[in-house]
């Protein structure tokens, strides 16, 4: 079948890959492991730059590095959403009282991009089939109405432990990120693009 796979790419990176090294990940490779007999015509990523800390300048160095490794795949394409950062107060733990003034970091636009890819996709028949790869439950509405509305199946990869009780009501099928399919599914250390040959970063 026309397929197009939805990458949540912090609900993917949370889920299954932090703290793994699996992190140099060939999301072409990884799709056509889980999905076997349909045809990729599209990968679509969403994320959002991140904004270095402190303690760990090269973090975006390291992101712009696998977005580059990304834009190796030739019928891949990125949809970037934004960091909010804002300074908010709150409790401590513990119940001891008291409260402390936090950095609070969100991701904002993500869940917006593919709900908004997902559904003009679907109304121009661009699929036969839909893949979101996440377990976020903010995608239950578009991916109901891509299965109610328009009689589209939609698969999902889901990244974490347990599948969303809430996408598992209207999804057509449900197959698990596992860690294996991770590890075959790694860019080569050193991959050449039209500007220069990189290597994957050394530190993560």
């Amino acid at each position: 079948m026309k397929t197009i796979v939805y990458v949540d790419g912090f609900n993917l990176y949370y889920g299954a890959v932090k703290g793994t090294p699996y992190r140099w990940l060939n999301l072409a490779r990884m799709c056509a492991l889980l999905l076997p007999h349909d045809h990729i015509h599209q990968i679509k990523y969403f994320t959002a730059l991140v904004n270095p800390r402190p303690h760990d300048l090269d973090q975006r160095v390291r992101q712009e590095t696998y977005l580059r490794a990304l834009a190796t795949i030739p019928n891949l394409s990125v949809a970037l959403g934004y960091f909010l950062t804002h300074e908010v107060t709150m409790p401590l733990a513990g119940g001891k009282g008291g409260y402390a003034t936090v950095i609070k970091t969100e991701e904002k636009g993500s869940d917006v991009n593919i709900a908004t890819h997902l559904l003009v996709d679907g109304f121009k028949n661009s699929f036969e089939l839909a893949v979101v790869v996440s377990n976020d439950s903010d995608l239950l509405l578009p991916i109901r109405f891509v299965v109610e509305e328009l009689g589209k199946p939609v698969g999902l990869l889901n990244p974490q432990k347990h599948p969303s009780v809430e996408l598992s009501k209207y999804a057509t099928f449900i197959k698990h990120v596992r860690a294996n399919v991770l590890a075959t599914s790694q860019f080569p250390p050193m991959l050449t693009d039209a500007n220069d040959t990189f290597s994957k970063p050394t530190t993560w």
